[in-house]
């Protein structure tokens, strides 16, 4: 294993499993110690036959020992080890790190990477014997952030600790990635000296836009030129090469030809430059990425727009843009310069403006999630944007983004959404499972706000900069233009909004108000003959009516006057106007929309945020699960489809409730079969390339005499013949509401749950949800009501039932990695419960990954 991380002060190193060449680096760690520390670590301060300890750690021969090491360059800072423990899933671990070095956060890095790479070799427990007063060494376990237990004897503590990946390891892996992260990328939002490499004189070339744009914006830091064929540029001094500047600059902008990136990228690095903005494009990836790697920096780009921060102890803004950026309190990341420029322009337009703006391009090394544990910490941050072509971590991402969002609003472009991505698959669920539906599961789990353009992005910003989330979907309409105001009771009904029960009160002071002409039914037309004041005072009682959760306004001017001047904000009642062929914002930071379409979209979008706010994350604690029979199950099983029987084992493990069924071979033992259930049962052929076994002639239903099942196990004889291994003898289960449950498990996002109607209508009628594992209650629940004829099939019991099929299905998804596909086809869902009537699994040898280890890509 190689992996590179960064360290609390936003240093990188590299983490490396060692071998018998480090032997040398091993004894001058162990020798550098201090007495103490050699003390603390080997309870003596003159540890004996040290050569043979550190040899017999590295020795190929000695496969129970195992060391890690984290190196800057070819010194190695810290090393952490294990020896595994007789027969048993536990190791005795031991961590060493340079006295320099035990600020850095060297120790809690290297035994993360060492947990990560112990669990995947079937270690589940590390030990260690600790002296009293190594409170250092005490502190690091405890700040792990593992369940462990320790036992005092006498001047010697006994830690153990459990490797399993819980929720309070996981946030204490957060919390200090995101310490580490905010040190690094302080070098690239917040520099203090910059350098552009490539600043031509030439008013039209990239170079020179991005120097100007730093002038013109005064930067607060100390700028440099970088052009070898003039001695000023912008009226900034110009040197011939990065190692001829006079100090080295914390941030580098290069933007030169691209053969000439990865030369200027080494000469950066050999100057202590600490991060790089590449704009060029065409850049060799692979060698670029190498060039910062060895030399500690971090990039944006290459292919970018640039970079910026509007804070004023900053004022840098590095892109090319035509436009500076306003300042504000928004945080914009994307791939693609162009959507950055519009984006900032239809928000500079509003007068709506920007803490940061990063262009990632092509993103080598600085991404959206980087950036998101930078705003999540950032007071100047209070909302963020994202547009996102493709997830490096779509886990990680979906954790930052559910921590983040609960806090400030998260929104994302979607993009790419089309099907041309959907990959070939044998089961419903994995046809189900396309890009485009994981990447929404995601986005409406962790609470990321999905808009489809960047019109709809910078709607939603304006309703959630200037107004209150309200508490429910009910909605009232104002207007003084009846047909718009049907046209804004429409719009909120396509959005799931619905239109609000006035009460009493309000309809009769609102018949007190206005003319006899008037409607004060919801959608309320006021006619176009009231003035500013009266149409103001109805707003303020429609707003203030219990019912409405919040108010669209749809105003045009007539010869009468002009309403519009009389929308203002209402305590604790968002209002949202709508002003045709204008989007604005209106005198009393009221959204205006230039169509009632626009309005409602936006206001749904802010519902379903509070809805999301108001979800507790709660996970249900399930019991009667077996796992070590169902481990036992696909680690024996090859690659492939699990035989029948043998899913009936893995599913009751967990406590499904599964028909079951026999496996036979011979048309003698399917007969038995029949004669033991003493019922009708169906016959279901496994065969070769028989996967839906409907369509393939593979199911025979209903048969109650032994004749008939003699004659069906025949006929399927016949019709597969070599390929035929078996059939599965099944009683007749009870009629019922038919369902599907699927797992199709996607290597980077980890397993996505599908369900919807099932039976004949999986094929007829695509009405499926899908959300990935694991599955809160809330998220379950969503669940079983989120396929669109769901609350027109299962009734409140039934619901119950299905959400406690999902939840077990969820767990089995996310404690076997091995399980790569699941079908349960049909779920029968009866007055008394679920029964899973026929399902398959697919299992596979994973590549397993560690989604929330500490790690920078590699080249």
């Amino acid at each position: 294993m190689t992996a590179t991380a960064l360290l609390t002060d936003g240093s990188l190193v590299t983490v490396r499993e060692l071998g018998p060449g480090d032997v040398t680096a091993l004894l001058q760690l162990h020798r550098s110690l201090p007495l103490e520390d050699q003390y603390l670590r080997f309870f003596s301060t003159s540890p004996r036959q040290l050569e043979d300890f550190v040899e017999r750690m590295v020795s190929p021969e000695e496969p129970r020992h195992v060391v890690i090491g984290a190196m800057r360059g070819d010194r190695l800072l810290g090393a952490a080890s294990y020896v595994v423990v007789g027969e048993s899933d536990g190791a005795e671990v031991a961590l060493v790190v340079s006295h320099a070095e035990q600020t850095h956060g060297v120790g809690t890095l290297l035994l993360e990477h060492l947990v990560s790479l112990a669990r995947g070799r079937g270690i589940r427990r590390f030990t260690a014997e600790v002296l009293a007063i190594n409170f250092r060494m005490l502190r690091v376990f405890t700040d792990m952030g593992l369940v462990w237990t320790v036992v005092a004897d006498g001047d010697v503590v006994h830690v153990d600790l459990g490797l399993d990946p819980c929720e309070r390891y996981l946030e204490a892996v957060a919390e200090r990635e995101q310490v580490a992260e905010a040190a690094s990328l302080s070098h690239v939002l917040r520099p203090g000296s910059i350098a552009v490499v490539g600043a031509s004189r030439s008013p039209d070339s990239v170079g020179h836009a991005v120097l100007r744009n730093l002038v013109e914006g005064a930067f607060t830091g100390d700028l440099y030129a970088v052009n070898p064929h003039a001695k000023s540029v912008a009226n900034v001094d110009c040197y011939a090469s990065v190692t001829e500047l006079p100090e080295a600059p914390e941030l580098a902008v290069v933007c030169v030809p691209a053969k000439a990136v990865p030369r200027v990228a080494d000469e950066c690095g050999r100057r202590g430059v600490r991060a790089l903005v590449v704009i060029s494009s065409g850049v060799n990836p692979a060698e670029l990425l190498r060039i910062v790697r060895t030399h500690g920096m971090r990039l944006v780009g290459p292919n970018c727009l640039g970079v910026s921060t509007s804070s004023p102890a900053v004022r840098m803004n590095a892109t090319f843009s035509a436009h500076s950026t306003l300042a504000g309190d928004i945080g914009l990341v994307t791939q693609s310069g162009g959507i950055a420029i519009a984006v900032q322009e239809e928000l500079r337009r509003l007068g709506l403006g920007l803490s940061n703006l990063v262009s990632t391009g092509d993103k080598l090394d600085i991404s959206s999630n980087d950036l998101l544990m930078w705003w999540g910490q950032d007071p100047q941050t209070r909302m963020i944007a994202l547009y996102l072509e493709s997830f490096g971590n779509p886990r990680k991402f979906a954790r930052l983004a559910r921590e983040i969002a609960a806090h400030k609003p998260v929104l994302a472009i979607r993009a790419a959404s089309s099907e041309a991505g959907q990959r070939a698959a044998a089961s419903h669920t994995a046809s189900t499972a396309t890009p485009s539906v994981t990447r929404d599961a995601l986005f409406r789990q962790a609470g990321v706000i999905a808009v489809d353009g960047v019109p709809e992005l910078v709607d939603v910003v304006m309703a959630l900069s200037w107004q209150p989330v309200p508490g429910g979907r009910s909605v009232a309409v104002l207007s003084n233009a009846g047909g718009l105001g049907v046209l804004a009771a429409d719009a909120c009904v396509r959005e799931g909004l619905h239109l609000a029960e006035l009460s009493g009160e309000t309809l009769k002071s609102l018949r007190e108000l206005l003319p006899a002409a008037a409607s004060v039914q919801n959608p309320i037309d006021t006619t176009a003959a009231v003035d500013e004041q009266t149409f103001a005072r109805c707003l303020d009682l429609v707003g203030a009516d219990p019912a409405v959760d919040a108010v669209i306004t749809v105003t045009v001017p007539t010869a009468l006057g002009d309403p519009t001047t009389g929308v203002h904000r209402v305590d604790g009642t968002p209002v949202l106007a709508v002003r045709t062929g204008q989007t604005e914002r209106l005198a009393d930071e009221v959204p205006c929309y230039a169509e009632p379409a626009r309005a409602a979209a936006a206001l749904a979008r802010l519902a379903e945020r509070a809805e999301w706010l108001g979800r507790p994350r709660e996970f249900a604690d399930l019991g009667g699960i077996d796992l070590a029979t169902a481990e036992e199950i696909v680690r024996r099983q090859g690659d492939g489809w699990l035989p029948p029987d043998e899913v009936v084992r893995l599913l009751k493990a967990f406590s499904l409730p599964v028909l079951g069924g026999t496996l036979v071979t011979t048309a003698e033992h399917a007969v038995a079969a029949q004669r033991a259930y003493d019922a009708p049962v169906a016959l279901k052929a496994v065969a070769d390339d028989l996967l839906h076994k409907s369509k393939g002639g593979g199911v025979v239903l209903g048969i109650s005499d032994e004749a008939g099942v003699a004659e069906a196990f025949r006929g399927f004889r016949e019709r597969f013949g070599d390929r035929l291994r078996g059939v599965f003898v099944q009683p007749m289960a009870a009629g019922g509401r038919e369902l599907l449950v699927g797992v199709a498990t996607d290597e980077k996002f980890g397993p996505l749950l599908v369900t919807g109607l099932g039976g004949v209508d999986t094929d007829l009628i695509d009405d499926r949800a899908a959300a990935l594992a694991p599955l809160s209650t809330t998220d379950a629940d969503a669940l079983v009501h989120g396929f669109r004829s769901a609350g027109r099939v299962l009734a409140d019991v039934d619901a119950q039932a299905v959400r406690d099929v999902l939840l077990r299905v969820a767990e089995l998804a996310a404690a076997l990695p091995e399980v790569v596909e699941l079908d349960i086809n049909p779920l029968v869902v009866t007055d008394t419960g679920c029964l899973v009537v026929d399902a398959r699994v697919r299992v596979a040898r994973p590549h397993r990954t560690d989604p929330f280890l500490r790690q920078l890509r590699t080249p």
